[in-house]
Parts: C-alpha cells; sequence; structure tokens
C-alpha cells in the first residue's frame, strides 16, 4: 500500500465533493467547514487559513485537512488539529479522519492515523488525543493498533452518542 496524505488540490473538487455527499448519509462530514455555497478555490483558501492559523472562526485551532491518496484516487481524508479546545478535548481530539465507503476495510484507516502522528508530533505534540464513536468498531481497532489507551468513555454534547477517549504517546 502507498498511501500518501497531501493538501487538496484543484482538480480534487469533483471526487471529494461525491465523497463527502456519500457519507452524509452516515452522519460524516468528510469535508469539514465546506458548506454548499462555497466555492472549491474559496475552501481551498479556508483551508489554508486553518493550517496557517489566521481568520479562524472562534470554535477554530489552527489544524490542517489532508487528502489520502492511494495511485492518485481519493481514499479518505484526515484533520489534524495542533491544538485543543474544549469541544476537542473533550469529544473531538486531535486527529480526525475518514475512509470513502468502497474503500474501506483495507488497513487504509491506521495508516492514514501512522501518518497523522509523524505530521502531529513534528509540530511540537508529543500525546495526543483520538476519538471515535464507540460502535465504531473500525476506527477503534486502528487507534489501538497505534497505540491508543483509552482513557474514558463519554457522551457526546453533539448527538447524545458513547464517545470513546485514547490518548497515544
Amino acid at each position: 500500500m502507498t498511501l500518501r496524505l497531501r493538501p487538496y488540490q484543484v482538480h480534487d473538487e469533483a471526487t471529494a465533493l461525491a465523497v463527502h455527499e456519500s457519507m452524509l448519509a452516515e452522519d460524516f462530514h468528510f469535508l469539514l467547514y465546506w458548506n454548499a455555497t462555497m466555492q472549491w478555490p474559496e475552501f481551498l483558501a479556508a483551508l489554508e487559513h486553518q493550517r496557517r492559523g489566521t481568520d479562524l472562526a472562534s470554535n477554530q485551532v489552527r489544524a490542517v485537512q489532508l487528502a489520502a491518496v492511494v495511485e492518485g484516487e481519493l481514499v479518505g481524508r484526515v484533520s489534524i488539529r495542533f491544538e485543543l479546545n474544549e469541544f476537542l478535548l473533550r469529544e473531538g481530539g486531535h486527529i480526525g479522519y475518514g475512509v470513502a465507503p468502497a474503500h474501506r476495510r483495507r488497513g487504509y484507516a491506521s495508516e492514514i492515523l501512522t501518518q497523522a502522528l509523524v505530521i502531529i508530533r513534528a509540530d511540537g505534540v508529543d500525546r495526543v488525543l483520538v476519538t471515535c464513536g464507540d460502535s465504531n468498531e473500525a476506527s477503534r481497532k486502528a487507534i489501538e493498533r497505534n497505540g491508543g489507551v483509552l482513557e474514558s468513555i463519554v457522551t457526546s454534547e453533539v448527538d447524545g452518542t458513547a464517545v470513546r477517549r485514547y490518548w497515544i504517546s
């Protein structure tokens, strides 16, 4: 497997939007901070602002959102937050990822998380919080494969579901 994390590019628009729409049925926002009134270049500019930590909304922190690509095909994405606000500390975590439905059960989630850990550690974050829904067995396994130690299970303030909180040192 040659999975690579990279910034979204202009030519990713159609595929990324299609994956985003397909995952909304699972109540998963593949493209964080995307909305239907945006143009793709506007979205890319917003991601750049977030990467730099400039012009952020009050609920945002400095972060990077990257496409996960295998042999040129978009298979998933990762969001790496270099700081934690109150919500992220409780249930969002430093790293969030998703794999497109057509590409699941191939080890991509584990590899995305492995590479994201390298990126966040290079930025000086040594203790990393990663969370997942209590019923998300695939994500739980990916986190545990990457050294995640369960700290607690909390109730989501967003939807009332159980959220598993793992720390990776």
